[in-house]
């Protein structure tokens, strides 16, 4: 890391007025700043707050490929980072700067950490958050997995379907509530049963704004109505009036990708693909190989 000039002027003075400022930006876009310093501090137009309790520990870092990484504690204050938005998953992979700054002269200051929010921890009235670098990435597996089912997200970048064209996405208002969980909406047909099925479900309004879950069960009772369960109750439950939106879902196989969605040319497996039995054949003579069990 290259400090700046002037910041490594105000280092060899031995009498430094320095304090760490971080930036937290969710997923939802919404950006806080904190310090530890006593008083706010402001820059790029971001507000640190001084009253937030957050401060952090030494930054580990070095040369290579091995992950940077620091840790961020503090209090639960309402009017900053709320329980409740941690157990919502709010800050799940929240993106972190983090600059040691001047606190007498802001323009003097150098960012020191980029990376994301990990494991999130309370304990007691606080709470610990790990902060990882920007190498964390390059944990993750990468390449093609090679199977008959289609290793795309739909609607993404390599699935490239539109789920905003008609019958592939709906936005409900919800009337029933059980859980977190599980969802009931009246007069909500014209959909066949389960086609919601391994979609996604957005909370679009209300205390649970912005939170994701995953379609387990997707079924049209008498009635009309529809029943709608995730796989994980949400971490904040919405409220009947809040609106969500329940998008298409999809079992990555060839014929769903050809049939309901018509996208067969984006399809990402591999269908041909010999199976176990084929792993288990051998070379053969004069016997018939048509698949048959073996004979003596």
């Amino acid at each position: 890391m290259t400090y700046p000039q002037d910041l490594r002027d105000h280092l060899a003075t031995g009498a430094t007025t320095l304090a760490r400022c971080f930036a937290v930006t969710r997923k939802d876009s919404a950006v806080m700043g904190f310090t530890d310093h006593d008083r706010d501090l402001s820059f790029e137009g971001i507000v640190f707050r001084a009253d937030s309790g957050l401060t952090a520990k030494a930054i580990q870092q070095s040369t290579g490929l091995s992950v940077d990484n620091t840790e961020a504690f503090g209090a639960l204050k309402s009017e900053a980072i709320t329980e409740a938005d941690i157990l919502a998953g709010r800050y799940d992979g929240a993106e972190v700067r983090g600059w040691l700054v001047n606190w007498a002269d802001v323009s003097v200051r150098v960012l020191q950490f980029r990376g994301t929010l990990g494991e999130v921890v309370r304990r007691g009235g606080g709470f610990n958050a790990e902060l990882r670098g920007l190498s964390e990435g390059l944990n993750r597996a990468q390449g093609l997995i090679y199977h008959a089912r289609c290793s795309a997200v739909l609607g993404d970048g390599r699935c490239r379907f539109d789920l905003n064209q008609p019958g592939y996405a709906e936005e409900r208002v919800v009337h029933e509530v059980a859980g977190a969980r599980i969802f009931r909406f009246p007069a909500f047909s014209g959909y066949d049963d389960r086609w919601f099925e391994k979609g996604r479900f957005s909370v679009l309004t209300g205390a649970a704004a912005g939170l994701v879950g995953a379609v387990k069960n997707d079924r049209l009772r008498a009635g009309d109505i529809r029943e709608v369960e995730l796989w994980q109750a949400l971490g904040a439950s919405p409220a009947p009036g809040d609106m969500v939106r329940i998008e298409a879902g999809c079992d990555k196989r060839p014929d769903t990708c050809r049939l309901k969605f018509a996208n067969y040319d984006n399809f990402r497996g591999f269908p041909d693909i010999p199976g176990e039995d084929w792993l288990m054949s051998y070379p053969a003579g004069a016997a018939v190989n048509d698949g048959g069990s073996r004979r003596g």
